[in-house]
């Protein structure tokens, strides 16, 4: 071996040394910087960016009524530590907790929790959700109306604070842009469509896009003057909108093009030969008739959607009681704070619905396992889900709005 070989391995072999060292020191600076190196394939899913556990506190930004009834109010919801919020899937909802007076037999603040559909395209300065005024039941006059849509729409003002969980649910648009899209809405149902709607029209130019929405009157159509501009904007995009119960004010074929409901002769000529990507939300009477009926026209279990006001379960509308549980032989199910021990038959979906048929009042919230305002320590025994919970229940809990026993149970309830 030469002079000059043997130097030119030595400088070679320096080199080497040299590029090693220079990649070690920039690998750690980015991560000593907050930038980790990729993640393996099998490490988990990194959360969106400005995601959050448990609560945060939002102020209300800005208020707009929706209707002319003035029943349905839009919030817009700004993070009051500035920081960006994290994107959310066009249909998700946000679980809302706020401090509500009182019934007159204990008049003193309560904290009540409820979900609501985020109702825009994700922005990350704030959030929009639409809340419907609910009154007493039709059937049941006697009975109070809803505490905290009521509540928000009296006392939610500008300057206001509630506190959010993080944008959750899974009756969300596809990614599918070559597929056309059926969006069906009954009454406030239309809230998650309209975050579809807006989000398409931008993450999916061209995408065609079917929207029935059903209300009984001119009163109650929310997202009028916005749902018609996008009609006329966006030749991709075909509205049609139900009265069920027109009034003397409205016009047909300028406010609404349907008188009755929406069924599916209604719905034939759009629903064609191809393949349609369905979503459906609205009030039991639209998700009975509906969903079966969708079914059997053959639209494909992947491409049907359905949402009741409120997160759904996932479970598909029947006519009757989803029951977790059909054990044969009775379960006893004590309640401690109650200080009552019953005996579970089966006939209830769930042990939330068990305990107010039989008389104990318990708090809850959405009634489908997203809030956790049901929460309730189980002090023995099992207690099983049909589904995974939404809401992520806390060690030695158990949440009764979708819970069922498994065995013998003592709850703190």
């Amino acid at each position: 071996m030469t002079a000059p070989t043997l130097l030119a391995l030595i400088l070679a072999a320096l080199l080497a040394q040299l590029c090693v060292g220079v990649g070690f020191a920039v690998w750690r600076a980015r991560v000593t910087a907050g930038e980790p190196a990729a993640p393996g394939p099998d490490a988990a899913p990194r959360p969106p960016p400005g995601a959050w556990t448990g609560w945060r506190t939002f102020r209300i930004a800005r208020r707009e009524v929706e209707d002319i009834a003035q029943t349905q109010v839009s919030f817009h919801l700004e993070p009051v530590d500035g920081e960006p919020l994290p994107p959310f899937r066009p249909g998700q909802y946000l679980t809302v907790s706020v401090v509500c007076p009182g019934p007159p037999a204990a008049p003193g603040p309560r904290t009540l929790t409820r979900c609501y559909s985020l109702s825009d395209r994700p922005d990350p300065a704030r959030y929009r959700i639409t809340v419907k005024r609910v009154g007493p039941p039709a059937d049941r006059p006697d009975l109070p109306p809803g505490v905290v849509s009521n509540h928000l729409h009296d006392a939610g003002c500008v300057g206001g604070e509630i506190r959010l969980r993080c944008p959750a649910g899974a009756f969300v648009l596809d990614d599918d842009i070559a597929t056309p899209a059926v969006l069906i809405a009954g009454g406030v149902g239309i809230t998650p469509v309209m975050s579809m709607v807006q989000w398409s029209r931008t993450a999916q130019p061209g995408r065609p896009i079917y929207v029935y929405y059903a209300v009984r009157h001119g009163g109650e159509h929310a997202f009028k003057p916005a749902l018609e501009a996008i009609a006329t904007a966006d030749p991709a995009f075909r509205l049609t909108v139900a009265y069920s119960r027109p009034g003397p004010r409205d016009r047909p074929g300028v406010d609404f093009q349907h008188a009755g409901r929406i069924d599916m002769g209604l719905l034939e000529g759009t629903l064609g030969e191809g393949r349609r990507a369905v979503y459906v939300c609205g009030p039991p009477a639209m998700m009975e008739t509906l969903v079966p009926a969708l079914r059997a026209r053959g639209v494909a279990e992947d491409d049907l959607h359905f949402e009741a006001f409120g997160p759904a379960t996932g479970q598909a509308p029947s006519g009757a009681a989803q029951r977790p549980d059909l054990a044969a032989e009775p379960l006893d199910v004590a309640f401690r704070s109650s200080g009552r021990t019953l005996s579970w038959d089966g006939l209830d979906a769930n042990l939330l619905d068990f305990a107010e048929r039989n008389g104990i009042a318990v708090e809850s919230g959405c009634r489908t396992g997203a809030c956790g305002a049901c929460e309730t320590r189980v002090l023995a025994g099992t207690v099983r889900y049909v589904e995974t919970p939404g809401f992520d229940v806390s060690p030695g809990h158990c949440l009764l709005c979708v819970g069922a026993p498994a065995s013998p149970l003592r709850l703190e309830a």
